[in-house]
């Protein structure tokens, strides 16, 4: 994707070759601000204080954390530590385990002599493989997108209503992103496509990186509250809801970002097909039940007790919104169950939110 005008990924080797460039997306809206990794703690810090945050791009972190790593010591001890380190920075997103789990296989192969190069090679390919898969997902979603226009259109609607919940886009990623990238792709081929943007509290990164990114590439969109997109629903100015996943199960339900499952119980009311935008790496064969078996990641409540911004001054500040003495909860994801899912977006095209949907489309890895 485009940062004023010049394409960027969210990732990328330094000019050195060997250090690790990053956007720092705590600093976004309001700073652009790259921050360079240059061990493993650095990898791990910047994925536990969601420096990087989305799936994809959490193991793709994970995934050149552990080429540093090796850097630093190639030994099969050394890798394991380091590789329990990065795991235990995110309990939610399934990306992470699986990158790990590549870099392990594919440094197992080799020589401890052989290993960083190896290291370096795998993450990279890691990164472009993220990539390749994205850009298929926006192909497939794109298609749902355009048939819901000429439904709308058809009524003498003026543009396709999307509404999403917290950033699955290209910051959540290498580039492209899961549920903005067929928004992206429809954008781009011309279909009038605007944008009802979750704030996603409490670490509003609806507010903060969808609309970001949205202003940054030029697609017309609308930050409202949380709350706001029942009613919308109920007004008919919601055509379809298309959100991302950090881990969906082999039966069909998706773990993302908390208030994911109220937004799909108010479409599934409202007759507002419900998509899930996830590449292949998001899920977890190994699990059934999402409700009982994903372990939900439970944060700081500072990120619901404070709230950072720009004054008119434009000085960034954080200020406390909730009374001294009042305790919070912040419970980071929920799981929506697959029965409120109208279809999962895959790179390999659309399926039914059911192991049979699945099975379909990835037949190797459900047997």
């Amino acid at each position: 994707m485009k940062i004023n005008g010049s394409p960027t990924r969210t990732i990328w080797l330094a000019k050195d070759g060997w250090a690790v460039e990053i956007i720092d997306q705590t600093r976004l809206p309001h700073e652009l601000v790259t921050v360079r990794l240059e061990s493993l703690a650095d990898a791990a810090h910047a994925i536990k204080a969601m420096l990087v945050r989305g799936a994809p791009l959490i193991g793709a972190t994970a995934a050149y954390g552990m080429a540093l790593a090796a850097r630093a010591n190639s030994s099969d001890l050394a890798l394991t530590v380091a590789y329990n380190i990065l795991h235990a920075t995110r309990p939610t997103a399934i990306n992470l385990k699986w990158a790990l789990d590549e870099m392990i296989a594919a440094l197992g192969k080799v020589p401890e002599s052989d290993r960083v190069v190896a290291a370096y090679a795998r993450a990279a390919e890691i990164c472009d493989e993220d990539v390749a898969i994205n850009s298929a997902i926006g192909d497939n979603g794109a298609t749902l997108i355009k048939a819901a226009w000429d439904k709308a259109k058809a009524k003498g609607a003026e543009r396709v209503n999307v509404l999403t919940h917290c950033n699955a886009g290209w910051l959540a990623t290498v580039d492209w992103g899961t549920a903005l990238a067929p928004i992206y792709k429809a954008h781009d081929s011309g279909i009038p496509v605007h944008v009802w943007v979750d704030e996603t509290r409490p670490r509003n990164q609806g507010a903060s990186l969808t609309a970001r990114e949205l202003n940054w590439h030029g697609v017309p969109h609308t930050v409202i509250a949380d709350n706001t997109g029942g009613h919308l629903m109920q007004h008919g100015m919601v055509d379809l809801c298309i959100v991302g996943t950090d881990r969906t199960t082999r039966l069909g339900d998706v773990c993302n970002k908390i208030g994911t499952y109220l937004k799909a119980l108010a479409a599934k009311d409202n007759g507002v097909p419900f998509y899930v935008a996830l590449p292949s790496p998001t899920i977890d064969w190994n699990v059934a039940d999402g409700v009982k078996e994903i372990p939900i990641e439970e944060r700081d409540v500072t990120e619901q007790t404070h709230m950072t911004g720009k004054t008119e001054s434009g000085a960034i500040v954080t200020v406390q919104v909730t009374p001294d003495g009042s305790p919070a909860g912040n419970w980071g994801f929920d799981v929506t169950p697959a029965r409120l899912v109208s279809g999962l977006i895959t790179e390999r095209g659309v399926c039914a939110a059911s192991p049979e949907g699945l099975a379909a489309l990835f037949p190797e890895k459900a047997a």
